[in-house]
């Protein structure tokens, strides 16, 4: 049987937790056939979680450790701990639990606006992405495989200036680099939040390219699992737009994968860094 990707309401509306007090809530799932829950998805919904307790802040950091594997039938309870809350910036301390046992672990901080120095490295210079093709039309030709995994329809619109990981198996050498522009495939209302936690989702869900593509690999073909996961948003994110993220593989050793993303939008202002580090492995770790 075909499997359906959640759509981005389907994301967007799980990310949008379940408040049972001031610090407790639950968060609904996406199942899949291996009913295996999305890192990236539990992280974004850990930070929205934290995101409540913390009114009239926004999020500029988000470090998570994913400790085990859940159940993506059953819901996750999320118990946030008010570390601080300073003039400025207020830390949050996060635990996913399901069943009792602890699947993520976060730390998150929230900002105030504060001016200052202003600076970034500049945007790649890469082909507008109106001038790319959708990811389904690069990967027409291995439309046959796997039930159509490469063409579904995704959450979110992807083109790729450098071969996806599908396509890179069949070049003769192993690209260190990936760089897409993406954009949802729905309209999400403007919310700075929602913005980070979908910052989140994708960052979970592509950055894990770049480490695949260096050991000639797809997500299909070989055990991974992610291990951490950090994130540092910049400025606010415009889901109406293209967003450029440049991603890489800077580092592969005893059985784990470093990505790194740097995301911009049209404009050239850096919006996000990323980091996760993956395991790859006969099992679980």
């Amino acid at each position: 049987m075909t499997y359906r990707s959640p759509s981005l309401s389907d994301i967007v509306a799980t990310l949008e937790v379940d408040r049972v007090d001031e610090l407790r809530f639950v968060a609904t799932q996406l199942d899949n056939p291996a009913h295996h829950i999305v890192g990236g998805h539990i992280a974004g919904q850990a930070l929205m979680a934290a995101s409540r307790t913390a009114p009239g802040r926004v999020p500029h950091s988000v470090h998570v450790y994913y400790v085990r594997a859940g159940d993506a039938r059953h819901p996750v309870h999320i118990d946030v701990d008010v570390a601080r809350d300073g003039g400025t910036l207020s830390t949050r301390q996060i635990t996913a639990r399901q069943n009792g046992q602890i699947l993520l672990e976060a730390l998150a901080s929230f900002s105030t606006p504060v001016e200052s120095l202003d600076y970034q490295q500049p945007i790649p210079d890469v082909p507008e992405p109106e001038s790319l093709l959708p990811v389904q039309e690069q990967l027409a030709a291995y439309a046959d495989e796997f039930g159509g995994h490469w063409v579904r329809r995704q959450p979110f619109d992807l083109r790729y200036v450098d071969a996806p990981p599908r396509l890179a198996l069949d070049q003769s050498e192993p690209s260190p680099r990936i760089r897409m522009w993406w954009r949802p495939a729905e309209p999400v209302r403007k919310d700075e939040v929602l913005g980070c936690c979908l910052l989140t989702y994708l960052s979970g869900t592509t950055m894990l390219e770049t480490a695949l593509a260096m050991r000639r690999a797809t997500p299909l073909s070989t055990f991974n699992a992610l291990i951490d996961h950090a994130l540092w948003f910049h400025r606010p994110i415009d889901l109406s737009d293209w967003v450029l993220s440049d991603q890489s593989s800077p580092s592969g050793i005893a059985g784990r994968g470093l990505a790194t993303s740097t995301m911009y939008n049209r404009a050239g202002q850096l919006v996000c860094v990323a980091t996760q580090e993956l395991y790859f492995g006969k099992g679980r770790g």
